[in-house]
């Protein structure tokens, strides 16, 4: 079972040429930050699946799932992938909301940084979100 969102958040359907953010929607983490997305995009550009969503796998079926349990994806207007620290940095140019987080993503040799970072979090997304975990699909990764 999914971690829901407060407010629904907009789907493929309802924004037709958005880029889309797929992210695991059974993270309490993952679920919270993108949560605060639609307030960043104050154009309407993204849209949003779970990874564990049947959609996605209809939508993008060479999106491998392992990859997709390991870092978040956007799937750009026009097709391109951007994966985990590129998908965050990718954002800061998309979302007029975030351009003063440009600079330090872009600052050359940030990657080194952000990339580790980010994976960390990532392998460790269950086990910081146990506390805010309702459905108890976090117990099940643990490890």
């Amino acid at each position: 079972m999914s971690v829901q969102p407060a407010i629904p958040l907009p789907r493929p359907a309802d924004r037709p040429n958005a880029d889309v953010v797929i992210y695991d929607g059974d993270c309490g983490i993952c679920t919270a930050q993108v949560s605060k997305l639609p307030w960043w995009d104050c154009q309407g550009k993204l849209a949003y699946l779970s990874l564990h969503d049947p959609e996605v796998r209809e939508r993008f079926p060479d999106l491998p799932h392992e990859r997709m349990m390991q870092e978040m994806v956007i799937v750009d207007r026009h097709g391109n992938r951007h994966w985990g620290p590129a998908a965050i940095r990718y954002l800061t140019g998309r979302l007029r909301r975030l351009w003063w987080a440009a600079p330090v993503l872009y600052f050359p040799g940030s990657m080194l940084v952000w990339r580790p970072l980010y994976r960390w979090i990532a392998r460790n997304r269950y086990r910081l979100s146990v506390s805010s975990c309702d459905s108890g699909a976090c117990q099940l990764h643990v490890k």
